[in-house]
């Protein structure tokens, strides 16, 4: 579930009398879980035959750009529909962790990626995570401008890796995963600058 890009740490506290309590089980939580739920069976389809058949990883490719299309969909319905929750604003990025983190390790498995560029990557993800979960009580760290821009030139990058004709988009995949890294690491410090905020 995407929240508002650029918002600071929002304190986590119950919902006051009068205030409409939004039930975590809603469509856009749904989603967020159901993408959550397709990384197994994305990295079972682009592991078969060691990713050279052509018609097993298009369906990876398929299943990839679908779950990271619910990315957007289950954002735009969270704030239409005033379905945001603090439950959606952690497992959200959680989600988008998992699929990312996994496509880049499996790549990394067949060949096809550089190991230090998944490291940089899930090293940060990792972090990220633990600190969001770790300030948790005092306050919700929903996803920044630059966290949103990181997860799209990530989901760009890695689809271009995970199209089966690959020689043919393969500098644009070089290209786009620079841009990813740059980001992701930027990122990164900024999350960090704004959590260690709570604590002064």
């Amino acid at each position: 579930m995407t929240t508002d890009a650029g918002s600071e740490p929002t304190p986590a506290a119950t919902p006051g009398p009068g205030v409409r309590r939004v039930s975590v089980w809603n469509v856009a939580n749904v989603l967020t879980g159901l993408r959550l739920a397709a990384v197994p069976l994305f990295a079972w389809l682009l592991l078969h035959q060691n990713g050279d058949s052509a018609p097993w990883r298009l369906a990876a490719f398929v299943v990839f750009v679908v779950a990271s299309l619910t990315d957007q969909i289950d954002g735009m319905l969270a704030r239409r529909y005033g379905l945001i929750t603090d439950v959606g604003k952690v497992a959200d990025p959680i989600a988008d962790k998992a699929l990312m983190g996994t496509a880049m390790v499996v790549l990394s498995m067949l060949g096809e990626l550089a190991w230090w560029v998944t490291v940089v990557v899930v090293v940060r993800e990792v972090a990220v995570t633990l600190l969001r979960l770790a300030v948790l009580r005092r306050a919700v760290v929903p996803a920044s401008r630059g966290g949103k821009a990181k997860t799209a030139a990530q989901a760009v990058a890695i689809g271009l890796y995970l199209w089966p004709w690959t020689s043919l988009v393969h500098p644009a995949a070089v290209a786009a995963m620079g841009v990813a890294v740059v980001l992701t690491v930027v990122s990164g410090i900024d999350y960090g600058v704004r959590i260690a905020r709570l604590f002064r």
